[in-house]
């Protein structure tokens, strides 16, 4: 028996097919991105099926990676090249590459997207840009002390504190005047700074040390409250996602712990090898990924198992790591 579909149906079966592989195109997560800092380049991650799908190049020794809070650009900061890479954090298409920003090791937006500061890892300076959302303006570059390392911007977008990797010091300035507004003294080699929701406390992790240190930070000056033993190499810091926890990796004793910032004390540790690094959370808050720097490696943390359970090969010395599809930070 021959069937006949008439021209209506026939449309209306292409319409549906047509329907629905575009909502599985759309539908379909975003990447993950770990950035190669030996190889000048960005592993593009499928997180279904954990495979690396393309490595996008970027300028001369990118360190680290940044969201924008419109979540629109993930910022490549090749800190040699001096320049940033525009990416889109959906679809991996660079959007755009930024010149003549000098020594951009680390970079931070200020929440309010008015400010882009830029850490000078080696020529120690801190870089105070206006930003238009186009273009970024050059206001104002602040010496400082010996290797400014990781920055935390906080809530009010009004102060920027930073980490002096080399003169163990936490500096802190006022990001509409740029003025210095004060230093204090850190343990060993202080690398990445976060803040607590309520810009009252601030957390850095010591790499020369074993452990973070905890500064109030509420009154006119700070005050260093609590050393938290975490592990050796305690390096970078990401929140778990509900406001209370914030995991910290222990570069050199390849784990990375989880900090109840309430009591300020490990409540999980996590053992990871190959030297984790930086880190991002799913939005679910179960997966850790992580990028094991020293084994050319991206590890998948499962929180609930306590383990590592995917590596994934990338590049030379990965470094960040970001995807779109996160926990709140």
């Amino acid at each position: 028996m021959k069937i006949s579909y008439c021209p209506l149906l026939r449309f209306a079966v292409l319409a549906w097919l047509g329907l629905s592989i575009g909502n599985a195109a759309t539908s379909a997560p975003p990447p993950v991105f770990v950035l190669n800092s030996l190889e000048a380049n960005v592993s593009v991650i499928d997180p279904v099926t954990w495979t690396e799908t393309i490595r996008i190049p970027t300028g001369k020794e990118p360190h680290h990676l940044y969201l924008t809070p419109d979540e629109k650009s993930l910022i490549v900061a090749n800190a040699l090249g001096d320049t940033l890479t525009f990416v889109d954090p959906r679809t991996a298409q660079v959007q755009r590459t930024v010149q003549g920003i000098v020594d951009p090791y680390h970079l931070r937006f200020s929440p309010d997207m008015k400010w882009l500061i830029t850490a000078a890892n080696r020529l120690n300076h801190v870089d105070f840009y206006r930003w238009d959302g186009k273009e970024p303006t050059l206001v104002k570059r602040v010496a400082t002390s010996r290797t400014p390392s990781h920055m935390w911007i906080d809530s009010r977008s009004s102060t920027v504190y930073v980490s002096m990797q080399d003169s163990d010091e936490l500096v802190a300035m006022d990001i509409a005047t740029q003025a210095i507004k004060w230093r204090t003294k850190t343990g060993a080699m202080p690398a990445d700074v976060y803040g607590s929701g309520d810009d009252r406390r601030l957390f850095v992790g010591l790499t020369g040390g074993d452990g973070v240190e905890v500064f109030d930070i509420s009154g006119r000056e700070p005050r260093s409250i609590k050393k938290i033993t975490t592990g050796n190499g305690a390096h970078a810091f990401r929140a778990a996602g509900d406001g209370r926890h914030l995991y910290v990796s222990n570069r050199v004793a390849n784990s990375i712990s989880k900090i109840d910032m309430g009591t300020q004390e490990v409540v999980a540790t996590y053992p990871v090898p190959g030297g984790p690094d930086c880190m991002d959370v799913s939005a679910d808050g179960r997966w850790i990924y992580v990028s094991s720097r020293w084994a050319r490696k991206l590890s998948v943390v499962d929180t609930q198992a306590g383990k590592v359970v995917r590596q994934v090969a990338v590049g030379k010395s990965p470094h960040g790591v970001w995807t779109l599809q996160h926990a709140p930070r």
